[in-house]
């Protein structure tokens, strides 16, 4: 993955993540968010490509480092988000987050950001409603009128 020019001309930075979801016993769809380290926002787990995995191989790692969570990751993504990242010098880049569906199988205890992040199980509306990325919470929204089988190719 490369970093692409943007409609306003700027170049994102890429970036990887998933939308971890599980099914309730009621048959609806649950959406789990974890907080930001430094501004504590809702999002999903994410991170930067990662030299020798696939993407979405990267994806499934940031979604055990941050959550806990290990399940079946698709492999095909579900769509993109853009967001500006704040870095430690306190600089903006803007990043494109290409986003696999994560069908949740196990939530671990400890894990290695345990402590660092706050995470929940949202109803797909109200995970939409938590998150400030517009094109993330589309996605979200969006999930709730995909086939999780066909996320399994």
């Amino acid at each position: 993955m490369t970093a692409g020019p943007i409609e306003n001309g700027r170049d994102a930075r890429p970036q990887v993540g998933v939308l971890p979801m599980r099914r309730t016993p009621e048959g609806g769809t649950e959406v789990l968010l974890v907080t930001s380290r430094e501004t504590r926002r809702w999002i999903i787990p994410k991170g930067w490509p990662m030299k020798g995995r696939k993407p979405f191989e990267a994806a499934a790692r940031e979604a055990y480092e941050e959550a806990g969570i290990l399940g079946h990751v698709g492999k095909r993504p579900i769509g993109f988000y853009l967001y500006e990242k704040r870095l430690k010098n306190r600089d903006a880049v803007l990043c494109q987050v290409t986003v696999f569906p994560l069908d949740v199988r196990k939530q671990l205890k400890k894990f290695p950001e345990r402590g660092q992040r706050e995470a929940r199980w949202f109803s797909l509306s109200d995970a939409a409603d938590a998150v400030i990325e517009a094109g993330l919470a589309g996605l979200i929204r969006a999930a709730g009128n995909r086939d999780p089988k066909k996320s399994k190719r």
